[in-house]
């Protein structure tokens, strides 16, 4: 215990120089000493690399070390959550990052397969301070004990296991088991699936991997950033801490509500309406929307424009209808488009005044030169009613415009889809399903950004002028006189063109690709992982697989945890669309969280729709059976009643309970909260089983189960690491009798 406490106060002592350096770095890099453009990247590099080092310092610094692996030939390595070299000018690490080749072993190593160690030790602290250690003997043959012998192997899992639950995940860099150190280590390119059961650890694996690919790829994902996509804020906020905890926090964190930039969907749909929004011809439906607001004038009913030199201009059906071919053989989306057909237009609309300024009434040549036909195509093109016209033909369309058009008028889907998902004009909320919706007609639209580069460019000729306009008093106050006039000595003209100048005038973007990523809709991730993935919609899907052209993704889910109506479920319905059967499938056994009384009886209602269904194997029983209780008239004051009873001194407990009971217990309940998003460090919660999705808790109360669908309730019942207690009024299912 001795010579470890002396290395863990080493190892501090030196991530305390190194905390002091880092802080010291950016407060030296934010203090200007240069105006060049160098001058300024050299100080943003600074900046990133202290800094990211500091935010990874302050973020695992308690529980920095957490392992050792002796080798047969006598060399030892710490194993912990990041590498710290001995000093800035050895290589030789003190501490080895865990996801090092080197630190493998620590995690695959068996007494059949010593891979060449012959002791793994586990190293348990408290701040700084070393409180236990446990060691596994691999080498069978060697005799030197140490007094921390851990017969079984398997304390470190279990106390981690049994330790009470905080409302924030904790990482498992610590134990991490040999199949899911597989996943976590897979190659980088390519759709990885990862099936699991309820506890078999599938966010955590998740969360490891995208450290892992962050560390073994940093140079390509620190640019394109990890987007990882979680099924509701709660859950967001519950998974947070964990890969700060490894040392990574340059990755974006989202729902499917937050994936369009600008738009926070507060809003909810009914099931039906989300099902009817998620579905996948909804695309199609969106894309013939679009183009029905692509018109033609009524045949025989021309469009009439006001014209001051040559008389009215006809715009009829012939002239719209060969501009809108045109504009749609180009396949540009519905904005970039436009310009085609407003230049036939106008194209069209000027022959037409030629034709009448220009005629001979002898049948002799066109009196108007090219200049003349240029002008009254300058005039046309100038002419606010002709761009009323054409406005009205193909309209400039943004996708929040276009989206609130179309629900308050559905159209182009049978009419009780409509019916399901139109809502009162003047409705401001958008919901988490109009999200993909939204993406979808972004890309249909696209946007014309031609004023934006025409300004951006003159604003950038501007800046040029200005930095000519420098270059040029710098020549003309030039009043040295040189004995020889190929003197070496260099004025700003000499070395700096305006061009170059203007550059380095240019305002930085010092956001991070994490930050830039969750403003650009059209950003390309370099790797994205997916979390309760069976949930999403079809669409929902296309918009991910805009969001990675790579197809570089890890999805983990449980098709038998399904409960959205518009989720696909199945791996090969979504993925098939987009890498047909090109995709690695791997699934988790072991149930790490749930005790096998629990489980027995989640199974036992899943067995009910499906007698082979099949479950993660419990690696735990606690020897606590699950209870039911029949209320009687007051069921929250039962609720009241059981909430005392389980409310544990540590840990948590959640009731999870279905929507329309939260006011009712939470007014019965003290210390319970209903409405909004739950707030998992407290105590007691209150959830529906959605909410509780990819969550655990020490203890759960469920109310009324009989409200539940089968999925609903496999999620519910198996949120628990403890003990599971059940109230209800209603009659129980039968798995639940």
């Amino acid at each position: 215990m001795r010579d470890e406490q002396e290395f863990i106060d080493r190892l501090h002592a030196r991530v305390d120089a190194l905390r002091g350096v880092a802080a010291e770095g950016v407060e030296r890099a934010l203090t200007p000493v240069g105006t060049g453009q160098q001058a300024r990247l050299e100080r943003d590099i600074l900046v990133a690399e202290r800094s990211g080092l500091l935010a990874a310092l302050n973020a695992v610094d308690g529980s920095l070390c957490f392992g050792r692996i002796d080798r047969c030939d006598g060399i030892a390595h710490h194993i912990g959550r990041i590498g710290i070299r001995e000093d800035d000018t050895e290589h030789t690490p003190v501490l080895i990052d865990w996801r090092a080749p080197v630190a493998r072993p620590f995690y695959l190593a068996t007494g059949h397969t010593p891979m060449g160690l012959r002791r793994r030790r586990h190293i348990t602290t408290e701040g700084r301070t070393v409180t236990e250690l446990h060691d596994e003997i691999l080498d069978l043959g060697d005799e030197d004990r140490t007094g921390f012998e851990d017969p079984n192997g398997d304390a470190v899992l279990l106390a981690a296991l049994n330790s009470a639950r905080t409302g924030r995940m904790g990482d498992i860099v610590r134990t991490i088991q040999a199949e899911q150190d597989g996943i976590i280590r897979a190659p980088h390119r390519g759709v990885l699936v990862v099936e699991g059961g309820p506890g078999t650890g599938k966010t955590a694996v998740a969360l490891h991997r995208a450290a892992f690919l962050l560390y073994e790829h940093r140079e390509l994902l620190a640019k394109r950033a990890v987007l990882i996509v979680g099924p509701n804020p709660a859950f967001l906020r519950y998974i947070a801490e964990v890969l700060p905890s490894l040392g990574e926090t340059g990755v974006l964190l989202a729902t499917q509500a937050e994936l369009y930039p600008g738009v926070r969907a507060t809003g909810t749909d009914s099931p039906r309406a989300a099902a009817v929004k998620g579905c996948e011809p909804m695309a199609e439906a969106l894309a013939l929307a679009v183009r029905d607001r692509q018109t033609l004038p009524e045949p025989g009913a021309p469009t009439v424009i006001p014209h001051e030199d040559g008389g009215d201009l006809i715009l009829d059906w012939e002239i719209a209808y060969e501009a809108r071919q045109a504009a749609r053989d180009t396949r540009l989306p519905h904005n970039l488009a436009r310009p085609h057909f407003v230049f036939r237009v106008i194209d069209a609309l000027t022959a037409q005044l030629v034709e009448r300024l220009g005629a001979d009434p002898y049948g002799g040549p066109n009196f108007l030169g090219p200049d003349d036909v240029a002008q009254l195509g300058r005039d046309v093109a100038l002419s606010r009613q002709v761009h009323a016209a054409v406005d009205e033909l193909w309209p400039p369309l943004t996708p929040e415009g276009f989206l609130t058009d179309y629900l308050a008028d559905p159209v182009r889907v049978p009419e009780a889809d409509a019916d399901a998902i139109r809502r009162a004009p003047g409705t401001k909320a958008w919901t988490p399903a109009d999200v993909p919706l939204l993406d979808e007609v972004a890309e249909l639209l696209g946007v014309d950004d031609s004023a934006e580069r025409a300004a951006a460019e003159a604003a950038r000729q501007e800046r040029v002028g200005y930095a000519q306009g420098v270059l040029e008093l710098s020549r003309g106050s030039e009043s040295y006189e040189f004995e020889d006039e190929e003197s070496e000595v260099l004025a700003a003209h000499d070395i700096i063109d305006a061009e170059r100048m203007a550059e380095r005038h240019e305002e930085a973007d010092h956001r991070t690709a994490a930050e830039r990523a969750a403003a650009d809709r059209t950003w390309a991730f370099g790797h994205i992982i997916v979390d309760e993935a069976q949930e999403l919609s079809p669409m929902a899907w296309r918009l991910l697989m805009r969001r990675s052209p790579t197809r570089s993704m890890t999805l983990v889910g449980d098709p038998a945890q399904t409960s959205e109506e518009a989720g696909v479920g199945s791996w090969e319905k979504i993925l098939s669309p987009y890498v047909g059967d090109r995709f690695e499938h791997v699934t988790l056994e072991v149930n790490y969280r749930t005790p096998a009384e629990i489980m027995e009886l989640a199974v036992g209602v899943m067995r009910e729709n499906d007698p082979s269904f099949a479950a993660p194997v419990s690696v735990r029983s606690t020897g606590e059976k699950p209870w039911t209780r029949e209320s009687g008239a007051d069921l929250a004051g039962a609720v009241a009643d059981a909430v005392a009873e389980l409310t544990p001194r540590e840990g948590r407990l959640a009731v999870i309970a279905p929507r329309p009971l939260h006011e009712e217990i939470a007014a019965a309940t003290a210390g319970i909260a209903a409405g909004g998003e739950p707030d998992l460090t407290r105590t007691v919660v209150l959830l529906d089983p959605r909410q509780a999705k990819g969550l655990e808790f020490d203890h759960v109360l469920v109310v009324e189960p009989g409200r539940f669908g089968t999925s609903d309730l496999y999620v519910a019942l198996t949120r628990a690491t403890q003990r599971l207690g059940i109230v209800h009024r209603e009659e129980l299912p039968t798995a639940l009798r």
